[in-house]
């Protein structure tokens, strides 16, 4: 069955970093776009980073825009987003999820697979 695994979440300084994954299985890895989404505590999902595993295009929310990193191995069906000088306000529960697309999408209908998220914290 298809499965999205998320791990790597935790509780960082402001100003540190953390590396997410995402272990995909179940499906044809290199016919899907992997979005990463947040849910902050009383926020609606917020896309923030999103790769192409067939085309290689990757697009990010300004606000993570320099910061995060989105990367992929094909080889391992695993995505990684690469998260530099976090803030106080990237704590969420972080989510990857699967689009059966050569494009991305910021939008959470548009996707067909969810994993169960990780909680990132960003606190002093």
């Amino acid at each position: 069955q298809v499965q999205l695994v998320e791990s790597g979440g935790g509780a960082v300084q402001p100003g540190g970093s953390l590396r997410l994954s995402c272990a995909a299985s179940g499906f044809t890895f290199d016919e899907y776009s992997i979005g990463w989404f947040r849910q902050a505590p009383g926020k609606e999902y917020e896309g923030i980073s999103c790769i192409s595993n067939s085309v290689g295009s990757t697009n990010y929310l300004a606000s993570v825009q320099g910061r995060f990193t989105i990367s992929s191995d094909n080889a391992e069906n695993t995505v990684y987003l690469q998260m530099n000088n976090l803030k106080p306000e990237d704590t969420a529960v972080y989510y990857c999820a699967a689009r059966f697309s050569d494009y991305c999408s910021a939008t959470v209908d548009e996707y067909d697979y969810w994993g169960q998220g990780t909680q990132v914290t960003v606190s002093s």
